[in-house]
This record gives structure tokens, C-alpha cells and sequence, in this order.
């Protein structure tokens, strides 16, 4: 529930099972449904008095933007990798925003919800700009991966086996664009749904330009969180909590962690790089520039949470 006096703000970060559930091919009506799922329990969270700032990932999304855009190449020109992700911002932010706006209108709740297109500052100079490993878009042979290296200069590499993928950089989040904007908006009782797949990266300063690059939602999340001031950062996955040791048959959840506690287990390499690894370091950089409690658990245990009976919380 909100604390006496004054409402929660809260900054939760949707996974992309909140947006296509895993095995599903995609299609429009499997991604409303799944939304208007989730923006059932956010809804709740917003009836029990919490004021919401929503950013979500779009990995499948704006990987079939670029397969569209590749199978289309000899009829229409396609389009750089910043355009495509604010694409993916547009379309997941649209869906978003209709069935939060139904959920809470069921609930007798005049709320007014606002998608921001954003866009992510990212330091042109970052190591992670030398060394691309985030893989996108859709799989070529190996003789279309050596006709895209020499043409475009991309790199591409081997996916399991599956066939060459490329790879772009993932540079940190430094500040957003928009944050003064979305802060505006949700002091004046808006929920604002914002840096979708962790925003469109682009450059700092005069001639700021978009760059081709994926910045990590949950870190993007915990820089907004920051601007917004939300006391609380709430990472929802599909797994319901942190666990130690997780692909061990000894496996157990995580209850509660320290900022110390969470950056040793960080130092430890036990959570895995790509998935849960980034949410703990976005939970310590939140906690380290001034926020109350992160949380990490699943969207169906999200209250529950909130509430201190379930997922991982780390405090500072």
C-alpha cells in the first residue's frame, strides 16, 4: 500500500513474457492479450494508490521489424537500427497505454496514461562500441554474413549453430533524453510509459545523432527511475525471485540482499550476463543514487512483493 501522507512512485520494468508469452509466434491479438494481463496487475498497484512509471523490453518486436525490413530490401529501403527501435517503442507503447487506460477505466479509475517516445544518451567513446555482442535481427548463412561484412561493415557472428546473427554494441545508459518531460508529467498524476527496450541510443550534445546500438532496459530503467525519483524499482521476469546457484538442483531463492550482498554476488559471476545479472546491477546503481528498494520477482507475484512476501529485495 501507498505510505501515509503521499503515493509510492514506482518505476516498473515489464519482461518480455508481459508483452509475448514464450513459445508464442507474436501475432497482434497474442501480444494484446498478454498485455492486457500484465496491465491488469498494474492497475491494482495504481488502485492501491501507487503513481507508475512503465518501460518495457522489445526484443522480438524489433527483431521482426528488422526481418521485415530485410525481407523487403529489394522494394524498400531499410531502416537503421535506432529507427527500428523507436518503432518498437510506438507499437509496444500503444498497446500498453489502450489496455492500462481500459483496465482502470473498469476500475471506475480516471487516470490519464501517456506513452514518451525516448531517446537514451550514451557516450560515443564507449568500450562496448569495440566490441559488439548484443545479437539482433535475423539469421544469415555464412556466405550472407561475409557479403554484409565487406558491404556494410557489420559483424556478424555464429548463433549456436543456428546460423550468423549480427551483433551490436550495448553501451551503459548515462542519462535520458526526456527525463525532465516524463518527471512533469508523472508529478502531474500521469502514468507514462517510457524508454521501451531502454530507449533509442543516441550521442551527447551539439549534433546528438542516433547510434546503432541496444541499451539494456533494466539498466535504461534504474537511470529513469533516478530522474523520476522513484523510491522504488521494481524488475519483473519470468522467473519469481533471484535464486543462488540457479541452474544447480540445489537452487534456492534470495529473499533479501544488501547493495554489498548484491555487488558480491555480482563480483561472484554466479547470475548469468545476459538476464539476471543486469537486473542486480541496475538494483545497486538505483540504490547507490538514492533510491529506497528494488525488487525482482515475477509479474504474477508483483504485489505480493511489493508487500515484502515474495521475489528478491535489495536494499541499500
Amino acid at each position: 500500500m501507498a505510505p501515509e501522507g503521499g503515493r509510492t512512485k514506482i518505476l516498473v520494468a515489464l519482461g518480455g513474457n508481459a508483452i509475448l508469452k514464450r513459445g508464442e509466434a507474436g501475432t497482434a491479438e497474442e501480444q494484446r492479450l498478454a498485455v492486457s494481463e500484465a496491465c491488469g496487475y498494474l492497475a491494482r498497484m495504481i488502485e492501491h494508490g501507487h503513481s507508475l512509471v512503465v518501460t518495457h523490453g522489445n526484443g522480438p518486436q524489433v527483431g521482426d521489424i528488422l526481418l521485415k525490413d530485410e525481407l523487403a530490401k529489394g522494394t524498400l529501403p531499410p531502416m537503421p537500427l535506432d529507427v527500428c527501435g523507436a518503432e518498437s517503442q510506438g507499437q509496444i507503447g500503444y498497446m500498453i497505454q489502450l489496455a492500462l487506460r481500459n483496465e482502470l477505466s473498469a476500475r471506475g479509475l480516471e487516470v490519464r496514461v501517456a506513452t514518451v517516445l525516448t531517446e537514451t544518451v550514451v557516450d560515443g567513446a564507449d568500450p562496448a562500441f569495440a566490441n559488439p555482442t548484443k545479437p539482433v535481427g535475423p539469421f544469415y548463412t555464412e556466405a550472407d554474413a561475409a557479403a554484409l561484412r565487406e558491404s556494410k561493415g557489420w559483424r556478424l557472428v555464429n548463433d549456436s549453430g543456428r546460423g550468423y546473427r549480427r551483433v551490436v554494441p550495448s553501451p551503459a545508459p548515462l542519462s535520458i533524453v526526456q527525463g525532465r518531460t516524463i518527471r512533469e508529467l508523472v508529478d502531474l498524476g500521469v502514468v507514462v510509459i517510457a524508454a521501451g527496450g531502454g530507449g533509442v541510443p543516441v550521442t551527447a550534445g551539439t549534433g546528438s545523432r542516433g547510434v546503432e546500438a541496444v541499451i539494456d532496459k533494466d539498466l535504461a530503467s534504474a537511470v529513469l527511475a533516478g530522474v523520476v525519483g522513484s523510491e522504488v524499482l521494481m524488475m519483473l521476469t519470468d522467473v519469481d525471485a533471484v535464486y543462488a546457484d540457479f541452474q544447480s538442483p540445489t537452487r534456492r531463492p534470495i529473499a533479501g540482499l544488501s547493495v554489498g550482498e548484491a555487488r558480491r554476488l555480482l563480483d561472484s559471476g554466479r547470475l548469468p550476463p545476459g538476464s539476471m545479472g543486469p537486473k542486480v546491477q541496475s538494483a545497486v546503481n538505483f540504490l547507490e543514487s538514492g533510491g529506497r528498494r528494488a525488487v525482482i520477482t515475477s509479474l504474477e507475484n508483483a504485489e505480493d512483493a511489493l508487500a515484502g512476501t515474495a521475489g528478491t529485495t535489495i536494499l541499500p
